[in-house]
């Protein structure tokens, strides 16, 4: 009865939905119909509000004069007090400012931005209350619909930050329906969704176990070609397995291995309970045919057959390590590598060249391809700046040379790697040092140094020479910040799985962690049994953690 109760506490008010699901064109006549008349007079006052910076020269004003008279205009000033607000997420403030904002004795024109600060600290507050304090949650609730009421009414288009927050604020409502017809809407009006668009309505139906809603939502984002990630894909196989839907667990099994590779211990555990679930012991067949399941495997590249659950009974579950061939330590079945196809390879090269020419001098990089074309190939490629400034503060040219000589070793050619550094560290500070001078010219002799030109980011130009050259790359660097996340999901985890060497020191010297002969993603046996890997554990410090499933009858 409580829940029934807070769930209605949280529905807008009839008023609201009405305006949210009216066309827009007549918004505009529905919202006067409820504004009082002093209201009604704020309101067309701000339909030809001025915009709250004035590009067009007045008196000759230079542009920071103009820049400064908006900052310090009603706008601008509201503006500022309600990014603070957004900052210290103090909804009481921004409301009391909102408020103030309408009163017809100091009216303030509201700007797009006005209104998603607004939206978004509402839709926060809804959220973060909704299962705490549901009166609070519905006040937040209610307070941000009728802000966008009052957004639509006032001529002001939406973008997607602010559908996103009335999704949010849908979704706090605890109705996913609404939260699912913003982002549709969106669309429709040529807005393109986001992940974070979707998401209010995805978890919105997940929460509510309707799996039904959840897919028709995935199925939306596919065809807007936003693409999933882990906390997603992880509730709709939370969904899933609740309901005992075992073709759909299956599916999104297999999108977890080709879109995240590795699971976190979240997303472990959602998995975990399934494979014990009743459910999972009764899902899959007796018999099925080896050589078409042999055939599936060899046409998707190896390490999974997608021909449905193989085998009957309860499965046996549990935690494992690999050895350093891929052997699981729990069940004996021996990973698989996973090869790329050489035209993904390449295609990705070009797309390093588009991304890089972009960012970098053209002809600095376009420079580079050429030499690499007349030096090249090499079969491994040294990411300089990172090995030197190894578990140091200065930079070690003998540490680096060491690294350089030991992948010499490993490498089949036993040609020198490729060196790259920038030109700053080539010319100056410590590679003035007489000795540093016989390293540095050693390595232009055998036609292996390159120095990156000033201004540039080295980063684009390592990661091209090991992809184009098809080589090792030696690099502790995660590769995880702005510039990799440009180069997407898809294949570049799985080129780095394959191609880069992390290295360690000890009084030895360097010790070099070349990529394992396994690929370190779920895996599907041909015999029905899975192996799911974990992001707990990195195989130099610590073993990674693997999740191992089997059942008797599969064998």
């Amino acid at each position: 009865m409580r829940a029934a109760m807070a769930a209605a506490a949280l529905r807008p008010s009839a008023t609201t939905l009405r305006f949210l699901f009216t066309p827009p064109h007549q918004r505009r006549r529905l919202l006067v119909e409820h504004i009082p008349f002093a209201r009604r007079r704020r309101h067309s006052s701000t339909a030809t509000a001025p915009a709250l910076e004035d590009s067009s020269p007045s008196n000759g004003e230079g542009k920071a004069a103009r820049r400064r008279r908006a900052r310090e205009s009603p706008e601008g000033l509201l503006r500022h007090q309600l990014d603070m607000c957004s900052r210290n997420a103090d909804l009481t403030t921004a409301l009391r400012l909102y408020d103030d904002a309408l009163s017809p004795d100091t009216p303030v024109p509201l700007s797009l931005h006005h209104y998603n600060c607004l939206l978004y600290l509402c839709s926060n507050a809804a959220a973060t209350d909704s299962d705490t304090d549901s009166s609070a949650a519905a006040a937040a609730a209610q307070r941000g619909f009728d802000i966008f009421a009052r957004m639509e009414a006032d001529g002001v288009q939406p973008n997607e930050a602010t559908l996103t927050s009335v999704a949010r604020l849908a979704a706090a409502t605890r109705d996913p329906a609404m939260a699912f017809s913003v982002v549709r809407r969106m669309a429709a009006a040529g807005t393109p969704p986001r992940l974070r668009s979707y998401g209010p309505a995805l978890f919105a139906y997940c929460d509510a176990k309707d799996a039904d809603g959840a897919k028709q939502v995935e199925a939306h984002m596919d065809a807007s070609g936003v693409v999933p990630e882990e906390p997603e894909l992880a509730a709709l196989l939370r969904v899933n397995a609740d309901k005992g839907k075992a073709d759909e667990v299956y599916r999104l099994l297999h999108r977890t291995r080709a879109l995240v590779r590795q699971v976190c211990d979240t997303t472990a555990q959602v998995v975990e309970a399934w494979f014990r679930s009743d459910a999972a012991s009764q899902a899959g067949v007796d018999k099925w045919d080896p050589s078409k399941v042999k055939e599936a495997v060899v046409k998707g590249g190896g390490g999974w057959h997608g021909q449905g659950w193989l085998g009957k009974g309860p499965w046996s579950v549990g935690w494992t390590e690999m050895d350093k061939d891929g052997t699981c330590q729990r069940c004996g079945e021996k990973l698989v590598c996973i090869d790329i196809d050489p035209t993904e390879t390449d295609n990705f090269a070009n797309s390093l060249t588009e991304l890089a020419i972009k960012r970098e001098v053209k002809e600095d990089f376009l420079g580079f391809q050429n030499w690499l074309r007349r030096h090249g190939p090499f079969d491994a490629v040294i990411d300089a700046a990172n090995v030197g400034l190894y578990n140091s503060k200065a930079f070690s040219f003998s540490q680096v040379n060491s690294v350089v000589n030991a992948i010499q070793r490993v490498t089949k050619s036993k040609k020198l790697p490729l060196i790259i550094l920038h030109r700053n560290r080539v010319n100056g500070g410590p590679a003035k040092a007489p000795y540093n001078q016989k390293i540095l010219e050693s390595w232009r002799n055998a036609g292996a140094l390159y120095a990156t030109p000033p201004g540039s980011n080295d980063d684009w130009y390592w990661l091209y020479a090991a992809v184009s050259c098809r080589s090792l790359l030696v690099t502790n660097d995660e590769m995880r910040d702005h510039l990799f996340q440009l180069l997407g999901t898809s294949f570049f985890p799985r080129w780095k799985e394959k191609h880069q060497v992390r290295l360690t020191f000890s009084g030895r010297g360097p010790t070099l962690h070349l990529p394992p002969p396994y690929s370190i993603v779920v895996q599907e046996s041909e015999d029905g049994s899975w192996h799911v890997p974990t992001t707990t554990g990195d195989d130099i410090e610590k073993p990674r953690q693997w999740m191992c499933t089997t059942r008797k009858s599969s064998k």
